[in-house]
């Protein structure tokens, strides 16, 4: 199997790519692209826990915050790590990554539903409209061989960040509604985020399959 191109113009692959692979050129050998891709699993279920369990004490958040540093270290550097030392499995390497990736974000946003700040529907469907971006790409890598890491300039790292961001806003202001709605100034920011992710799925479908179609294919 051929790997599909790789796209990636979000606003730190640069430095990003840099970082990979220094980390990758010293890393002991019992350090695998396998076990890193486990890594960043249990990472993702910790980063869940800590959003649930802050039900009890808000400090479990840091778990969470803690945890996505450890999620962007294994799930960052696994392929870059299988690259560097040449011993790629493009099909099997695929499969497990973005299976792994499917059920860490169902744990990620499911933890986030059951925190006492974000709404379950309100996560579930943030999290619908991200797998849809996610099928989105997986169908272009399919049919123009472009596997797209980047949409409005931002990537799985820039998410990183902003969910950081949110989570460090959570310890800050607590889970407290704003005015008499149901829904909280987070709901309103996943809210407003999935539907800023559901119109850009929407536009490159539409300008994919159109291109497509132009081509006759």
């Amino acid at each position: 199997m051929t790997p599909p191109v790789r796209i990636q113009r979000n606003i730190l692959a640069t430095a990003e790519r840099r970082l990979l692979t220094w980390l990758a050129a010293r890393l002991p050998m019992w350090i695998t692209p396998d076990r890193l891709t486990s890594l960043g699993f249990v990472a993702a279920v910790a980063i869940g826990a800590g959003y649930a369990l802050s039900h009890l004490n808000p400090a479990w958040l840091w778990l969470s915050i803690i945890s996505f540093f450890i999620n962007w270290f294994g799930d960052s550097l696994d392929g870059s790590l299988a690259r560097f030392r040449k011993i790629e499995r493009p099909s099997f390497g695929y499969f497990v990554d973005h299976s792994a990736d499917a059920l860490g974000n169902l744990a990620i946003v499911g933890g986030i539903g059951l925190s006492p700040y974000v709404r379950l529907d309100v996560a579930l469907f943030a999290l619908v409209t991200y797998l849809l971006l996610s099928i989105h790409t997986f169908l272009s890598a399919k049919v123009v061989d472009e596997f797209n890491l980047t949409y409005l300039a931002g990537g799985p790292t820039e998410m990183r960040l902003i969910l950081i961001g949110m989570t460090l806003a959570m310890l800050y202001y607590g889970p407290d509604k704003i005015g008499s709605h149901a829904y909280s100034g987070f709901d309103i920011f996943a809210g407003g985020f999935a539907v800023i992710l559901l119109g850009v799925f929407i536009v490159q479908t539409v300008s994919l399959g159109a291109k497509l179609r132009k081509r006759g294919k």
